[in-house]
C-alpha cells in the first residue's frame, strides 16, 4: 500500500478553507482540520504526520470541556480507538492515542463502548512493564468511570482491579503512576451516577481490600519511595478513605496499620493542609460505630495529629470540617479514651467548639 502524507501546507490549506468557505473561527477550523486529518489516518496507519495530529488534538482537547464536547459531536471518539487498535504494536503511537483518548473522554464517560473497554483491559494486560502507556491507560479508565456505574461495573467484571493494584506493585517508584492508580481506585468505589439507584460502591470497596490485597498494597505505597511526594500522599489517603466506607474494611484497615501510616502522613506533611484534609477524614470514617478502632486511633497518637492539623491550618475550612467529626466520633468511645486526650490545651485554645463534653463524665 503506498504511504500518503500530509505535509504542513495541506494541513494549512484546509484550517483557510474552513475559514473562508465555511466561515469557521481559527480555533474551530483548526480543530476540524485535525479532525479531518485523523479520519484519514483511520485508513492508513503509515501516515508520517498523524501522531503530530494525535498530539495536535490532544492539546485542543485539553483547553476544556466545550471543544472536547465539540471533537466528540464530530465523531472524534471512534477514529482515536480505531488508531489505538491499530497501533497496539507500536508503543509511542499507542501512548500518544491514549493520551488523546484520556484528554477526549474527561467529562465524557459515556463515549467508552464495549470495545473501548476491551481495547483498555487489553492494553493494561500488554503493557504492564511501561509505567508511561499503564498510566495514560489509567487516566482513561478514572475518566470513563466517574459518573458512570455501568462503566466502572463492566471495568470490575472484566478485571480491572487486579491490574490497577498491579500496576502500583509493579512500579512503587514511579509517583505519577501510583497516584493515577490509586485516584482509580477510588473512583471505582464511589456512588455518584445518578441514573443509578443502587450501585457497587460497597461491593467494589470489599473486593479491592479483601480479594486483590488493594489496601495492603496502598499502605505500602504510601511508605515507598514516592512517599515524599504530596500529592501522592494524599491521592493514597483519599484512597483508604473511600474504601473504608463498610464497617469491615474499616476493621481491615487499621488492623493493616492503616491508622499509623495516617499519622506519619499528618506529621510528615503537617504544612500542607490538603494531606491533613484527607488524614482527618480517614480518622473520622474509621471511629465511626468502631469502639476498638478509636482504642487504636488513641494509641497511635492520631488524636493529637488531628488536633495539631486544627491549629496549623485555623483558616482551611475542610481541615476543620473533617477534623472536628474525626475528634466527635473518637469521643464516642467513652470516657477512658478521652483520659488521655490533652482537652486542657485544646480547649483553652477554643479549636474544639461543640465538642460533647458529657462523654467526659
Amino acid at each position: 500500500m503506498s504511504k500518503r502524507r500530509i505535509t504542513q501546507e495541506t494541513f494549512d490549506a484546509v484550517v483557510r478553507e474552513n475559514m473562508e468557505e465555511f466561515e469557521m473561527d481559527p480555533d474551530e477550523a483548526l480543530r476540524e482540520a485535525a479532525l479531518e486529518s485523523l479520519r484519514v489516518g483511520k485508513d492508513t496507519a503509515a501516515l508520517p504526520d498523524v501522531t503530530a495530529d494525535i498530539k495536535c488534538f490532544t492539546e485542543q482537547c485539553s483547553l476544556g470541556f466545550a471543544r472536547r464536547y465539540l471533537a466528540a459531536q464530530k465523531g472524534a471518539y471512534p477514529i482515536i480507538l480505531s488508531y489505538c487498535k491499530k497501533n497496539m504494536e507500536e508503543q509511542d503511537s499507542v501512548l500518544a492515542a491514549l493520551s488523546a483518548l484520556a484528554a477526549l473522554t474527561d467529562g465524557q464517560p459515556d463515549l467508552l463502548d464495549e470495545e473501548g473497554r476491551q481495547f483498555l483491559l487489553d492494553v493494561l494486560q500488554k503493557y504492564q512493564v511501561d509505567s508511561l502507556v499503564t498510566c495514560a491507560a489509567i487516566c482513561v479508565v478514572r475518566h470513563c468511570c466517574i459518573k458512570h456505574e455501568q462503566n466502572r461495573q463492566d471495568l470490575v467484571k472484566g478485571g480491572v482491579l487486579p491490574l490497577l493494584t498491579g500496576a502500583i506493585t509493579r512500579h512503587s517508584g514511579s509517583a505519577e503512576l501510583v497516584k493515577e492508580a490509586s485516584s482509580a481506585l477510588r473512583v471505582m468505589t464511589f456512588d455518584d451516577d445518578v441514573r443509578v439507584t443502587f450501585g457497587h460502591a460497597h461491593e467494589h470497596a470489599k473486593s479491592i481490600v479483601l480479594e486483590h490485597s488493594g489496601l495492603k498494597i496502598l499502605i505500602e505505597a504510601a511508605k515507598g519511595k514516592a512517599s515524599k511526594t504530596v500529592e501522592l500522599v494524599r491521592q493514597v489517603l483519599s484512597a483508604i478513605r473511600a474504601i473504608a466506607g463498610n464497617d469491615d474494611v474499616k476493621d481491615a484497615v487499621v488492623n493493616a496499620g492503616g491508622v499509623d501510616l495516617i499519622v506519619i502522613a499528618m506529621n510528615r506533611h503537617t504544612s500542607n493542609p490538603a494531606v491533613c484534609e484527607q488524614g482527618c477524614a480517614c480518622l473520622s470514617v474509621l471511629a465511626l460505630r468502631k469502639p476498638n478502632n478509636c482504642k487504636v486511633i488513641m494509641e497511635n497518637g492520631a488524636a493529637i495529629a488531628a488536633v495539631q492539623a486544627m491549629k496549623t491550618h485555623p483558616d482551611a475550612a475542610n481541615v476543620q470540617v473533617y477534623c472536628k467529626p474525626a475528634e466527635w466520633n473518637v469521643s464516642q468511645a467513652g470516657r477512658s479514651l478521652l483520659m488521655n486526650f490533652p482537652l486542657l490545651s485544646i480547649f483553652k485554645s477554643g479549636i474544639l467548639v461543640g465538642f460533647p463534653l458529657h462523654n467526659l463524665y
